[in-house]
């Protein structure tokens, strides 16, 4: 039997990771809890088990989790499991800004977390676990990040080897393999109506559709994921997903916030947003690969299709969060692209400003906004400064002309 080490164990990963997983067989989970002991007590009440509520379907049960460790409380067991040579692949959900990353994809060594891990400290992020652990490791291992990161997997190695660099540590890179992968399946958080009809607490909804690209480059075994496309090369199929179903949805949580909605559905209802989503989705379209350029008509349809689902609540603040994490390669990323080409990128460009007017009535109404940068963010809003200031924040000050006119 294989053995998989999650960190992160939030909803997605439970609607999407442990699903495969539950279908393949024969392998099973440790979750790993970096913050709070919440998951791991309500899991451990029902013996790791849990029902996977998919839209239109009966309710699925889940249990595949052995247990779920909470690293502040024993960070040391943590490690433990990152170098235990039983554990296969280490997977890892713990979103954009889990990562601690500068806007240009290095390691943020002035981020207070990080900077406390540098130190020697029992660490409290992802990647610090993650340098210490693998020292520590005389076994191969695949590192396998299920974030919605461009080149996720080159991004995690990357950070993992500056941390061990700056920290003295030394990795074995030659047992360790980071494949790169794309990730899809639109999960909201758990409502109290849906605990009470499945009479699960931790129940968790997802929608029926699902999809996993994965470069095909492991260390050792993996689990027979059914419906898993394996690939030489993920990035166009991340792209495909990032820059139109992320980017349309980034869009969609600002500025269906800003018109008063509170579900994806809801917005999608606004004539004025779906048009908006499409149009996003258009130009994005146009800076893929040949073969996913053709495909895009059709994925445009069927995101349609799935944003429209009034049977999934996914709420525009929940996507709303962390926009300075997203924003770089949901939009940004495309809107460059699109500069090179010689084409203009107006509903891009109108998606970023949503985002900085959407920050800039947050800040005035007095709510925190929702990001790692917010003091950031805050302070820009507060002192005055122009719109080009939030630009630069996400390394895009040389687009202010393609954005703000």
């Amino acid at each position: 039997m294989g053995r998989i080490l999650h960190i992160g164990v939030g909803n997605f990963c439970r609607a999407h990771l442990a699903d495969y997983t539950q279908d393949a067989g024969g392998w099973r989970i440790t979750g790993v809890s970096l913050r709070s002991a919440t998951i791991r007590d309500g899991l451990q009440a029902q013996d790791y088990r849990y029902g996977l509520a998919i839209q239109g379907q009966a309710v699925k049960p889940i249990t595949v989790f052995e247990h779920v460790l909470v690293a502040p409380e024993n960070p040391r067991a943590v490690l433990q499991e990152i170098a235990t040579p039983e554990v296969q692949i280490i997977s890892i959900t713990v979103t954009e800004k889990g990562y601690h990353l500068t806007s240009d994809n290095q390691l943020d060594v002035a981020d207070p977390l990080i900077a406390s891990d540098l130190a020697g400290g029992d660490p409290r992020t992802v990647i610090g676990c993650l340098a210490r652990g693998l020292a520590e490791r005389q076994a191969p291992v695949t590192v396998l990040s299920c974030d919605n990161r461009a080149a996720n997997g080159d991004v995690l190695r990357a950070a993992v080897a500056a941390f061990a660099e700056r920290a003295g540590l030394s990795i074995d890179w030659a047992q360790a393999s980071f494949p790169n992968s794309m990730v899809d399946r639109i999960t909201p958080a758990t409502s109290q109506a849906l605990r009470d009809a499945t009479g699960d607490p931790m129940a968790v909804p997802t929608e029926p559709f699902r999809e996993w690209v994965i470069e095909d480059s492991f260390a050792g075994p993996r689990p027979d994921w059914p419906d898993v496309q394996f690939t030489d090369d993920v990035a166009p199929h991340e792209m495909r997903k990032l820059r139109m179903l992320n980017a349309a949805h980034s869009m969609l949580a600002y500025a269906g916030t800003l018109a008063g909605h509170t579900y994806v559905h809801e917005a999608m209802g606004d004539p004025t947003l779906r048009q908006a989503a499409r149009d996003i989705m258009a130009e994005a379209a146009r800076t893929l690969t040949p073969d996913m350029q053709a495909l895009a008509p059709a994925y445009a349809d069927a995101l349609i299709a799935r944003f429209d689902n009034p049977h999934i609540n996914h709420s525009l603040r929940q996507i709303a969060m962390d926009g300075s994490q997203k924003l770089p390669y949901r939009m940004i990323d495309s809107i460059r692209a699109l500069q090179g080409q010689g084409h203009p990128a107006p509903a891009l460009a109108a998606g970023v400003r949503a985002w900085i007017t959407f920050c800039r009535q947050e800040v005035a109404e007095w709510r925190d906004v929702q990001d790692p940068l917010a003091a950031q963010i805050a302070e820009i809003i507060r002192t005055g400064k122009a719109d080009n200031a939030l630009l630069q924040l996400i390394g895009a000050d040389d687009l202010s002309q393609a954005i703000l006119g």
